[in-house]
């Protein structure tokens, strides 16, 4: 009996040793990838505003970041925007929150810093402890205003919706006039050698530089690409005649991928929807904003 108990003792303590490991190694390479995610997804928002190895990021450029969120109390849905301050120094949040017809209900502060505002979980928290118990929280979407010495100079957003297949994730950058500066596909399953080429430049590129009025008119059009255009989209000539090639065809509707004409319209609408959504919503916070005097840090 004593031997079994002694058995039973090792094993305990093996497997609470076992157990200490895995989850300091959890700890620590869980942290290390949302480290490593961070930093991709840092380059990725970098690069669709043109900064790189061969354009450091000057150090006049800050992200703001502006979350918003879908809350019910009710019966009724209100629209929260999480909203960065500036107070010594030190970025803080605050809830600003709208009526479905885009007028003032309240503002909060909240408990949550600029350093707390990556994790969800912390997030939703502060969220819920400004609005109260009893309410719905619904995360809906992220947006990032980009400013240079103060000075507003674009939007960085991401978003999901239909492919063909399944889904597809983009991010987009616009100037503060909403054009297109840059689109990047970061995931997506669409078929190999037909609708997953919607990540290459020669697709993805035709989409940089046009307006928000051509952005929300676009289409697809099922007709060759002109060699002259792919070359310009796909940097293979200087830099001066790609901006004038591409300037040709600004105005002009999106041409398809050949044999994958859905998933270049699916794309496309995605990113119209995208835009168009950004657009109207920021507009009416700007109003808001302006109207109640709030001070934000962008």
């Amino acid at each position: 009996m004593k031997d079994i108990l002694t058995i039973v003792f090792r094993l305990t303590v093996s497997c609470l040793m076992a157990a200490a490991v895995m989850g300091a190694a959890f700890i620590v390479t869980d942290k290390a990838k949302k480290h490593n995610e961070h930093v991709r997804e840092e380059k990725t928002m970098y690069g669709l505003l043109g900064y790189g190895a061969r354009k450091p990021v000057p150090p006049t450029l800050a992200l703001h970041q502006i979350y918003r969120y879908v809350i019910t109390d009710q019966g009724r849905q209100h629209i929260g925007y999480l909203l960065p301050t500036g107070r010594e120094g030190k970025t803080e949040y605050t809830l600003v929150l709208l009526d479905l017809d885009g007028k003032m209900v309240s503002q909060q502060p909240t408990r949550l810093d600029g350093d707390q505002s990556r994790e969800k979980e912390t997030r939703d928290r502060a969220v819920m402890e400004a609005i109260g118990p009893g309410k719905g929280l619904r995360f809906a979407d992220h947006t990032i205003v980009v400013t240079d010495s103060g000075k507003r100079v674009a939007y960085l957003l991401g978003g999901k919706f239909p492919g063909f297949k399944t889904f597809i994730n983009v991010m987009l950058a616009l100037d503060p006039q909403y054009a297109m500066l840059g689109l990047e596909v970061l995931e997506h399953e669409e078929d190999p050698g037909l609708g997953a080429e919607i990540e290459k430049n020669y697709f993805k590129n035709q989409f940089k530089g046009r307006s928000f009025d051509v952005l929300k008119g676009l289409q697809v059009v099922k007709e060759p690409l002109p060699e002259q255009y792919r070359q310009a989209l796909e940097a293979q000539v200087t830099e001066e005649d790609a901006a004038r090639i591409m300037g040709q065809y600004r105005a002009k509707n999106i041409y398809a991928l050949t044999g994958a004409t859905i998933s270049s319209r699916m794309l496309t609408d995605g990113v119209k929807g995208l835009v168009t959504k950004c657009a109207y919503r920021l507009d009416v916070l700007d109003r808001v904003l302006e109207e109640q005097k709030i001070a934000v840090s962008f």
